[in-house]
């Protein structure tokens, strides 16, 4: 993903350079996790299944514990996170009314 380790680099030119090839990886990253919601909505039989509130609960404790692990503040993955969800669970509503919800 990136080239040159945080130590490596040699300057702000260095560090930015490579703070865009990491932005631009998770935005390819992103994409392709709403491709999978997407297809998500083959297999859900109703509304409740799209939003599946539990599912969201446990998923966000997750991502929690994976930040921590990784040195990273749980609260502001949460909110990421759950940004994100809610976002894409709004797609996904609107894609599964579109083909499964008729």
């Amino acid at each position: 993903m990136t080239s040159l380790t945080p130590q490596a680099c040699t300057g702000l030119d260095d560090i930015r350079a490579e703070i865009d090839q990491i932005d631009q990886a998770m935005i390819r990253l992103i994409g392709t996790r709403r491709q999978y919601v997407l297809a998500a909505t083959r297999f859900k039989t109703d509304a409740t299944a799209v939003s599946a509130p539990e599912r969201v609960k446990t998923m966000l404790e997750k991502r929690r514990q994976w930040a921590t692990e990784n040195g990273v503040q749980p609260d502001l993955i949460e909110k990421l996170y759950s940004d994100l969800v809610h976002h894409f669970m709004k797609e996904e509503m609107q894609h599964w009314q579109a083909t499964q919800g008729r």
